[in-house]
């Protein structure tokens, strides 16, 4: 099997396990449609795709970090992107804290989502 096709089938089936919600930041993501999930949760433009759902290796494949079930996790891009952007990027668990307290003081996401019934 490919890498490339193995690691979509690894995201899919982590996104489907956490429930379409991003490992680190609990946002909503998107696979597919971003207009429907642009409109479905009142999202601007092209800020939507920062919630693209991206596989994330748990521990980075350049230490070593396989594109197994385990080490896989599915994030949003926003999260994904910010984690690596660092020259020494944290462990999955610090990172996960970080975002977690930054979403807390309101200073992640630059807007809330906004779940639009039916």
């Amino acid at each position: 099997m490919k890498s490339n096709s193995r690691i979509q089938i690894l995201r899919r089936k982590a996104a489907e396990s956490q429930g379409w919600r991003c490992f680190y930041c609990h946002y909503p993501m998107w696979e597919i449609d971003p207009k429907n999930f642009s409109t479905r949760f009142r999202v601007p433009g092209r800020a939507v795709l920062r919630f693209r759902c991206t596989a994330e290796h748990l521990e980075a494949r350049c230490d070593g970090g396989r594109d197994a079930e385990e080490n896989v996790v599915a994030s949003c891009l926003y999260c994904n992107k910010n984690r690596h952007k660092r020259k020494r990027p944290k462990d999955a668990a610090s990172y996960a804290n970080f975002v977690r307290s930054r979403l807390e003081q309101g200073r992640w996401h630059p807007f809330r989502l906004k779940h639009r019934p039916g």
